[in-house]
C-alpha cells in the first residue's frame, strides 16, 4: 500500500478494538471508517476503501467475536438471526470507540463516512439506530435489519446508501426492509442493486464513490 506512510501497517490496540489507521500522504479532512464481513479481519476491507475515498483516512477495526479463523462483530444463531444482547453491546462499544479514535487522531466525524459490508454493515445500522448523532453518512453492502425491535430513532439530516446483490440469496430479500425502515425514520436513502450474489466488487466501489463525492449539507 504504497500510498501510505510506513505507520500503517501497525495493527493498534490501544482501545476496546483493534484497529489500523490508514492516512494517505495526500491526505484530505474526510474520514472512512470501514466494518468487515464475518470470518476475516479488518484487512479484506482496505482495498474497496483506496478505490472509494483514495484520499480519506480510513480506520479499519476488527470484530471482538471469534468465527472459525476470523472475527465477526457480533453473535449470530442463524445466518440471518441474531444474539440481540450481543448486538448492543458491541455496537455501544463501537460508539464509544469511534468517538475515541476520533478524539484521539484528530478526525472530524461530522465529514466522517461508514463504510460496512455483511456483518459489519449490521453493525453500521445498529449504530444508526441505537446511537444516533454518531453516523451522518453509511454505505451499507449487503446489509439487512438485525434488531428484534428498532427504535423510533430521527434519523432526518443522515444519507444511508443501501446497495443489495441481485443474487444475494440471503440478505436480499431483507433489502427492501431495510430501505423501509431507514426510510420511516427520515434518513435520505439511496438503495441501488448490482449484478452480484452476497460478494462486493468493483460495481459498488463505483456507486459509492460517486454517491460520496455528493456535496452534504452542514
Amino acid at each position: 500500500m504504497s500510498e501510505y506512510s510506513g505507520e500503517n501497517s501497525v495493527l493498534r490496540s490501544d482501545l476496546a478494538f483493534a484497529y489500523r489507521l490508514m492516512r494517505p500522504a495526500n491526505a484530505s479532512d474526510k474520514c472512512l471508517f470501514v466494518l468487515h464481513g464475518s470470518g476475516v479481519d479488518e484487512t479484506t476491507m482496505l482495498p474497496l476503501a483506496r478505490q472509494i475515498a483514495p484520499r480519506a483516512a480510513v480506520v479499519a477495526a476488527r470484530g471482538r467475536v471469534r468465527q472459525e479463523d476470523g472475527f465477526r462483530w457480533f453473535e449470530r444463531i442463524t445466518p440471518t438471526s441474531f444474539e440481540q444482547t450481543s448486538i448492543r453491546t458491541e455496537t455501544a462499544a463501537y460508539a464509544q470507540f469511534a468517538a475515541e479514535v476520533a478524539r484521539q487522531h484528530g478526525l472530524d466525524l461530522r465529514r466522517a463516512a461508514f463504510l460496512g459490508y455483511s456483518n459489519g454493515a449490521n453493525v453500521v445500522s445498529s449504530l444508526m439506530l441505537l446511537h444516533p448523532g454518531l453516523v451522518r453518512q453509511a454505505v451499507l453492502l449487503r446489509a439487512m435489519p438485525v434488531l428484534d425491535t428498532s427504535p423510533t430513532t430521527d434519523l432526518r439530516g443522515t444519507r444511508v446508501l443501501i446497495v443489495a446483490g441481485a443474487t444475494d440469496q440471503t440478505y436480499g430479500p431483507f433489502a427492501p426492509a431495510l430501505v423501509t425502515l431507514f426510510s420511516q425514520r427520515g434518513a435520505e436513502v439511496d438503495a441501488r442493486i448490482v449484478a452480484s450474489g452476497h460478494e462486493f466488487g468493483d460495481a459498488d466501489a463505483a456507486i459509492a464513490r460517486e454517491w460520496l463525492a455528493a456535496p452534504v449539507a452542514s
